[in-house]
């Protein structure tokens, strides 16, 4: 067996070090080929695309948080090498979401051992970007904007710019076109799911799955202290979720139209500022190392 570790070093803060040593311990003991690719920020993809022509390898491990899934899941997609997630990154929401074993020691155990493997979807919007997990526009996408802009880290920042935004929410409007209507309404944010849950463990959209085909586009169309109060317990319990203050709708392909451009962030990553979004789906895009408690798969 080849296995190919794609490792963010900087990802969450978190030194990968320890991590690599171990992998490379474990793969010297059961006799796995493997290599450390690691990202630095230039030309990654044209870089991980030679690695991955002339390695060949059985999997792909991901090492490190919610961008590093993607940016990997981007790289197999289209060329049928199955990739597991190590959790080490800041926001490990999709791992969380897939049932990843928290413990890096353990989540490496179960790729080299598994061999289930399922079809995880993949979003394509304006034919460029890709999502597997949360994406947003409105006040989130925001607060990531600014977030990402400063210094300085932490939820003490988060929550400057957090309370930055709710002093100047306002609604906008949002035209969807899916599954053959037209929905014209007024929201602060826009939310488009693949999963349920952002990585801090809330979740946005309590009918995801991202492995069954569809996404679901949420409207907010208001955000109070209670409501929030409700999605922060629902981290615990998702009978608190507040399903009363949003427009749901389940598709495979969308069109969303805003009244000016405005921000997005797809997967914990601003893109930029779009008036026109059209999202695509494609069904079972990443073939994905996991497990049969994985709760998808059920």
């Amino acid at each position: 067996m080849k296995i190919l570790f794609i490792v963010n070093p900087i990802s969450g803060g978190i030194n990968k070090e320890p991590f690599i040593k171990e992998a490379k311990s474990k793969c010297k003991k059961y006799g796995i080929h493997y290599q450390i690719f690691k990202t630095t920020g230039t030309d990654d993809e044209k870089h991980l695309e030679e690695v991955l022509s002339r390695f060949r390898p059985d999997k792909v491990a991901s090492v490190g948080g919610d961008g590093t899934t993607l940016f990997t899941a981007i790289a197999v997609m289209k060329k049928d090498i199955p990739m597991g997630i190590i959790p080490l990154g800041s926001a490990n929401g999709m791992a969380a979401e897939l049932s990843v074993n928290p413990e890096p020691s353990k989540a490496l155990e179960d790729l080299i051992m598994s061999e289930v493997f399922a079809g995880l979807d993949m979003l394509v919007v304006n034919e460029k970007y890709y999502s597997i997990h949360i994406g947003d526009v409105g006040i989130n996408a925001n607060i990531v904007d600014a977030y990402d802009k400063d210094k300085n880290r932490g939820m003490t920042t988060y929550a400057k710019y957090f309370i930055e935004e709710l002093k100047k929410l306002t609604p906008f409007k949002i035209n969807i076109k899916a599954n053959g209507k037209t929905y014209l309404e007024n929201g602060l944010m826009l939310g488009i799911c693949n999963s349920r849950k952002y990585g801090t463990g809330v979740p946005l959209n309590l009918d995801g799955n991202p492995m069954d085909g569809i996404f679901e586009i949420i409207v907010v169309e208001n955000i109070n202290l209670n409501s929030l109060i409700k999605m922060g317990l629902s981290k615990f319990d998702k009978s608190f979720h507040d399903n009363q203050n949003g427009i749901l709708i389940s598709t495979d392909e969308a069109e969303i139209l805003f009244d000016q451009p405005r921000l997005l962030q797809l997967d914990g990553e601003v893109i930029g500022e779009f008036e026109k979004l059209k999202i695509n789906m494609i069904k079972g895009a990443v073939k994905l190392i996991t497990h049969q408690e994985n709760a998808y798969l059920t």
